[in-house]
């Protein structure tokens, strides 16, 4: 992992980019999201909101200032690579992949620095959201072969397994979301297939910013008045599809393969 952050941060530097890396373990990140990220008194001890607090917290410049660092190079970045355990905010978040997700201390990255009004509101979500002029995308390892992450593999379908990541919180924020960079098993493989893997990675990093992103459903689709319900025409014009819209709406058929692993399928 250090040496996939060292190469995409050399890459994008060689490009002219300005990278900012958030290494959360040098500094020490806090993961739990408490009542210790705001100063001052909170509106409301006896019934405590994390959310509202933070909101508040937020607009009235009183969060903690570990929050408010993260904030300020959010506010800059153009793209924002997630890859094991450093934030890279041209930007970098680095992780190997724990039990399915994200590491504790990036998912406390996640709940903390993704603060309700600066990151996203009811109103601004999804296609709608606060930073759907930025990209985002992961970048991760993994301790099992790639077989096993396949439908047929013992882990289950790896587009599954990233719905909640890149849906629920990067496509919910807004983000436009880069296809995923996998590098699957690297301690099963020699030195030399390492190496093949960095070179990849390099490659990649070459056209990164003019890569199109993954499709997810606008916001648009569905119907705020009844729940948020796929609308009938959406659902009707879907009928005769072999596959389900996505991932997660799946209407009940099988899932279209690939469709968080590669833009355009």
């Amino acid at each position: 992992n250090a040496a996939v952050k060292t190469a995409a941060v050399d890459e994008l530097k060689k490009q002219g980019c300005r990278v900012l890396v958030s290494d959360l373990y040098e500094v020490k990140f806090k993961a739990t999201a408490t009542e210790d990220d705001i100063t001052g008194a909170v509106k409301n001890p006896e019934h405590f909101c994390y959310g509202n607090e933070t909101m508040l917290a937020w607009q009235e410049a009183r969060l903690a200032s570990d929050i408010v660092d993260e904030h300020k190079k959010l506010k800059e970045a153009d793209l924002v690579i997630f890859q094991s355990l450093t934030i890279f905010i041209v930007n970098f978040l680095k992780f190997p992949m724990y039990w399915f997700s994200v590491p504790a201390i990036m998912k406390g990255w996640m709940d903390r620095v993704l603060t309700l009004g600066f990151a996203y509101t009811l109103e601004k979500r999804y296609s709608e959201g606060i930073f759907r002029d930025k990209k985002a995308m992961l970048s991760f390892t993994t301790g099992s072969h790639e077989t096993m992450f396949s439908s047929n593999g013992i882990n289950g379908d790896m587009n599954v397994t990233l719905w909640p990541i890149q849906n629920g919180v990067l496509n919910y924020c807004g983000f436009q979301v880069l296809a995923p960079q996998i590098f699957w098993a690297p301690t099963h493989l020699s030195p030399e297939a390492r190496e093949g893997l960095l070179e990849g990675w390099r490659t990649r990093l070459q056209g990164l910013l003019n890569e199109a992103p993954l499709a997810f459903p606008p916001a648009d689709i569905f119907d705020k008045g009844k729940g948020f319900q796929l609308k009938p025409e959406v659902r009707e014009k879907q009928a005769d599809s072999p596959f389900g819209l996505t991932v997660g709406h799946h209407l009940e058929k099988p899932l279209p393969p690939q469709s968080q692993m590669k833009a355009g399928v």
